[in-house]
């Protein structure tokens, strides 16, 4: 008699197991099959972005009509100062690292902890750059581990020098500017490959808020920023950051 309740308990600790397993497993197994074929970027540019919509869907609920200035152009298009300024800013590691800045990771955690909530990501550009093409804003690990799954992807498909492209293309610059081109033409009226190195230094500092800041109306912590940003290109001047 024991030894009949005994399997009877065993049994339906296994179907309490399979319960829970299989839904969880059909979850994540439909969860690989949306995940993105980042390959099709290696030579195609993508047509519009995560941030791009979620800004549409943002200024229409708001009942404004959201204006779009985005110019595509190939990196050697770029400023090599704009290129330098953005890398050494935002994710110094970039040509080294291999999707994840695990040095920069631990600073922000312990930044996070000390300062009792998320404020700062550590993000590199190639995950930024998973976040902007595909992802929503949202905090969350569910997102983040579709951020580092993508990221991977990202840094397995492309090189570095296409995906510092896509970056630099895409990026939010400004209230409706995406990318180098239309932020070189609406911060400083000039083309992308024309700015100054100066000028790479402020579209580099409003990056992180950029529908915040503006390198026209500098606040003291944008000057900060900017000032960090010049003494760091002025560090790196003679450094091969790749590519011309």
């Amino acid at each position: 008699m024991r030894k009949s309740t005994k399997q009877s308990r065993s049994r339906v600790k296994v179907f309490l197991i399979l319960g829970l397993c299989l839904p969880i497993g059909a979850v994540l197994f439909l969860w690989l099959l949306t995940m993105p074929d980042v390959s099709a970027l290696r030579t195609t540019n993508p047509p519009v972005t995560a941030l791009m919509e979620a800004r549409q869907i943002q200024a229409e609920a708001q009942g404004h009509n959201a204006r779009r200035h985005w110019v595509w152009v190939p990196l050697s298009r770029i400023a090599p100062s704009l290129r330098q300024a953005v890398v050494g800013a935002e994710d110094a590691a970039f040509f080294t690292h291999e999707g994840f800045d695990w040095e920069g990771i631990k600073e922000a955690a312990k930044y996070n902890l000390e300062a009792g909530e998320l404020k700062r990501g550590g993000s590199t550009i190639t995950q930024q750059l998973a976040k902007n093409l595909y992802l929503s804003s949202e905090r969350s690990l569910f997102r983040k581990a579709r951020e580092a799954l993508i990221t991977r992807s990202l840094e397995q498909q492309l090189s570095k020098e296409r995906i510092l492209e896509l970056y630099l293309n895409v990026a939010e610059w400004g209230q409706g500017v995406y990318g180098a081109e239309a932020a070189a033409r609406h911060h400083f009226k000039k083309s992308a490959h024309d700015l100054t190195p100066d000028e790479a230094a402020w579209l580099a500092a409003i990056l992180p808020s950029p529908r915040r800041y503006d390198p026209i109306r500098k606040t003291t912590a944008l000057t900060r920023r900017h000032e960090r940003i010049v003494r760091r290109m002025n560090q790196t001047a003679h450094h091969d950051i790749r590519p011309e």
